[in-house]
C-alpha cells in the first residue's frame, strides 16, 4: 500500500514500489555496520619459486602500482581487509541504487515527456 508524504506544502501519494523498498534499507543498513576493516587493494600468496616475499599486498597510490612485502600473519589479516573492502563496494552500491529507486518512486519530480528508463537512474 502506498504512503502519503508532505512536501512543499502539498500531500503526494507514493507508489507501492516506495516504501516497499525503503524497508530493504535498514537490512543494508545493518549489513553495512558488520563489516570490520578494510583496505584497498588486492593481497596474494607467490608460489616458492617465484622471486621475492612470498605474501605480497599492492594497491595504487598516485597512479603507480606499489607493492608491500607482507608476513603470513599480515597477509591472512589484508586478505580479509580487501574482501571486507569489495563487500563495502558491493553494499554501497546497492544502497545506492536502492536509494534512488525510492527517490524517484516516492518524491514528486519535474513532468517529462518521456519517463526515465533504468539505465539514465543507474539501476542496471
Amino acid at each position: 500500500m502506498g504512503q502519503v508524504l508532505r512536501l512543499n506544502g502539498r500531500m503526494k501519494k507514493t507508489s507501492r514500489s516506495g516504501p516497499g523498498l525503503s524497508r530493504n534499507y535498514p537490512q543494508l543498513q545493518r549489513r553495512l555496520g558488520a563489516i570490520g576493516y578494510i583496505s584497498q587493494g588486492s593481497v596474494f600468496e607467490r608460489r616458492p619459486p617465484q622471486q621475492g616475499s612470498r605474501y605480497v599486498w599492492t594497491r595504487k597510490v598516485q597512479a603507480k602500482t606499489v607493492t608491500v612485502a607482507l608476513s603470513r600473519e599480515q597477509y591472512q589479516w589484508l586478505r580479509r581487509a580487501v574482501a571486507n573492502q569489495r563487500q563495502l563496494e558491493r553494499l554501497v552500491e546497492q544502497m545506492q541504487k536502492l536509494s534512488r529507486q525510492v527517490l524517484f518512486a516516492s518524491v514528486p519530480g519535474v513532468r517529462r515527456r518521456k519517463s526515465l528508463d533504468k539505465k539514465v537512474l543507474g539501476l542496471i
